[in-house]
């Protein structure tokens, strides 16, 4: 504890005898208000000719006047075309093409396409038979086939990869490629 206040009082007498020696070279670089050339009396006439001459400053270019300024078109909050200027008594003759009308999306028509097929590829297992594929269903349950088997009286396992499977509903449709998920 006693180490620790030592430690505490050092590091404060430091930093005191850094700030001393900071504000006294401050003090011999150039005091302020004080003119060291006029301090002697002798030399007031060659300081004012040493001095650096002050440029004009002109303040009266600062204050302009606001109809010297133009109108501010630019807003970057503001996120909509700029505004049509008001039209005058003549008419003029409007060669400009007509607005362009946005239709919207076409939608294909027919039948939706089938929901995505709700099985995971979860492994393969090399057998005496081929290879069988390893599928774990919605409910958690695991469902395993052979290429051309029927897996959950819903899908017809088409091909067997090393990182992936085939499927497709039985009548054919929506075939889709599941990625090995491992889980």
């Amino acid at each position: 504890m006693r180490l620790k206040a030592s430690r505490q009082l050092l590091l404060l007498v430091a930093l005191g005898v850094a700030l001393a020696v900071v504000v006294i070279a401050r003090r011999a670089d150039s005091p302020a208000g004080i003119n060291p050339a006029r301090s002697n009396g002798r030399g007031a006439t060659t300081a004012a000719a040493q001095e650096t001459p002050v440029a004009d400053l002109r303040l009266d270019r600062l204050k302009a006047d606001p109809s010297e300024l133009g109108p501010t078109t630019r807003n970057p909050f503001q996120f909509k075309p700029k505004a049509a200027p008001p039209s005058s008594s003549q008419p003029k003759a409007n060669n400009a093409p007509p607005p362009l009308i946005i239709a919207p999306p076409v939608v294909p028509q027919g039948p939706p396409p089938p929901p995505p097929i709700a099985l995971k590829y979860i492994g393969v297992l090399e057998t005496a038979q081929g290879r069988m594929a390893i599928f774990r269903d919605s409910g958690g349950d695991i469902v395993n086939g052979r290429e051309g088997d029927i897996i959950d009286g819903r899908y017809r396992l088409l091909k067997i990869g090393v990182e992936s499977a085939d499927l497709a509903y039985v009548d054919g449709r929506g075939r889709q490629t599941i990625r090995l998920s491992g889980q």
